[in-house]
């Protein structure tokens, strides 16, 4: 799901400063020709607007949303400003409700999506970017942003959170081979810890949301035990929280996660991982302290500078096995950009959003996973990228989304996040489960 860093709050403000195409740019940047704002003439000229952005996203995710959309606000005149915020999912709300909604904000959660355009707080989306919509992503997709048939807004950003990283060398050097089943791997990893290396590192803090690392590991293997059916009826409530079944998935989890012969390489015993961000929590596979982390296709632009993605490089990732090599059950997450305001130019900045360009014009700059079914893989910037979309365009997947970003957001990014530090830190998998399920909103 999350994509920010634990640093305080960036506000970083990208000023379109040219409002006709061709006119020089005041602080020495390119100028641009009516040739170079030809692809943005469907969107039109709206010169003096501005259209405010608000998004979890900091540092050099930010940047690179900026610099992609840059062209597309000097062509068209708008104004783009955006604000990045860590606490994103906890001042949404006090933002809406003090009178200062942004134009247009980038969802992690569709769960908290929805709570806005119940409210009736969201605007639906315009007729074109609809049908820029059904063109470009699956009804399942399209399904996360739409409540009671309503489409309020499209996937902007997508990841596939079921890789297991690892070093190919380490690997290499001990005659080690990707598994290709869940007993293959526990087997891998006792392997693994035989030897002397503790073979996994994790790490679940991550500011507001810390503990998401962790449910996301429920989520996976819950999905490879029990099925998609059974994870839809948990999500959905449909089944209780504390079903026998997620009983059991979590308690596979805490076979690993709980287990100091297991967790946490490169850190110390299991519980430690309470305290490591998530963004450092791989940094061990890189020194051969720990053999594999669990995490998402984004966490490609978390490595060291200089790190080198493949599969016989510095590090690479295999899709979590389950129990038939021949399944592909994958969890994954996204992003989705909705808007609070229905003006022209937020009709047309939506809309550019919601645009193969986009996507294609945002994978040139570094590390970015799109579902679009119009983006082509090989212009990823690296093989998981590219593994990442082969999957969400491959229609034998077995798609599903991050169940606590679905779930309403006082579970899935409240109980449910707090309760899974409660439970590294020693609470048992029932009490962990039964608060959960005591906090489900009753209707």
């Amino acid at each position: 799901m999350r994509f920010g860093a634990r640093l305080a709050l960036a506000v970083i403000t990208l000023a379109a400063t040219a409002t006709a195409c061709g006119t020089p740019q005041e602080n020495g940047s390119r100028s641009h020709t009516p040739a170079d704002c030809a692809p943005y003439a469907r969107y039109g000229e709206h010169p003096g607007t501005r259209v405010t952005v608000y998004a979890e996203n900091r540092d050099r995710e930010a940047d690179l949303f900026e610099e992609t959309w840059a062209d597309f606000a000097a062509c068209t005149g708008i104004d783009v400003q955006y604000e990045g915020d860590g606490e994103f999912e906890a001042r949404i709300q006090l933002r809406v409700d003090g009178g200062t909604a942004p134009d247009v904000a980038f969802f992690p959660q569709p769960g908290l999506m929805e709570r806005f355009a119940r409210a009736g707080r969201l605007e639906p989306v315009s007729p074109r970017v609809a049908a820029l919509a059904e063109r470009g992503w699956s009804a399942d997709w399209n399904g996360y942003s739409t409540v009671d048939g309503t489409l309020y807004g499209t996937p902007l950003v997508a990841n596939v959170k079921s890789f297991v990283w690892y070093s190919p060398s380490f690997f290499r050097d001990r005659g080690l081979s990707v598994p290709r089943t869940w007993t293959e791997l526990m087997d891998l990893s006792e392997r693994i810890a035989e030897s002397g290396v503790t073979p996994w590192c994790a790490g679940v803090e991550s500011a507001e949301a810390t503990g998401w690392p962790v449910t996301d590991w429920i989520e996976d293997v819950l999905l490879r035990q029990q099925g998609t059916d059974v994870y839809d009826q948990w999500v959905a409530h449909e089944i209780p929280f504390d079903d026998p079944r997620v009983i059991g998935a979590m308690d596979t989890v805490g076979s690993v996660l709980k287990n100091d012969r297991y967790a946490n390489g490169g850190f110390g015993p299991a519980k430690s991982m309470a305290s490591i961000s998530f963004q450092e929590a791989g940094g061990p596979v890189l020194t051969g302290d720990c053999a594999m982390h669990r995490q998402a296709s984004f966490y490609a632009d978390m490595w060291p500078k200089g790190t080198e993605i493949g599969p016989d490089k510095d590090v690479y990732a295999f899709l979590l096995p389950g129990a038939d090599p021949a399944s592909r059950p994958v969890l994954g997450g996204g992003v989705f950009a909705s808007a609070f305001a229905d003006r022209p130019e937020v009709r047309a900045f939506q809309e550019y959003l919601a645009s193969v360009d986009f996507a294609e014009a945002r994978m040139e700059k570094g590390p970015f996973v799109s579902a679009n079914k119009g983006v082509d893989p090989a212009d990823a910037a690296n093989p998981v990228d590219r593994l990442s979309i082969q999957l969400l365009q491959d229609p034998r997947t077995q798609f599903r989304f991050d169940g606590s970003d679905l779930m309403p957001a006082s579970v899935g990014a409240g109980t449910f996040w707090k309760g899974a530090v409660d439970w590294i830190g020693g609470a048992s998998t029932r009490q962990f489960a039964a608060s959960v399920e005591r906090s489900w909103p009753r209707r």
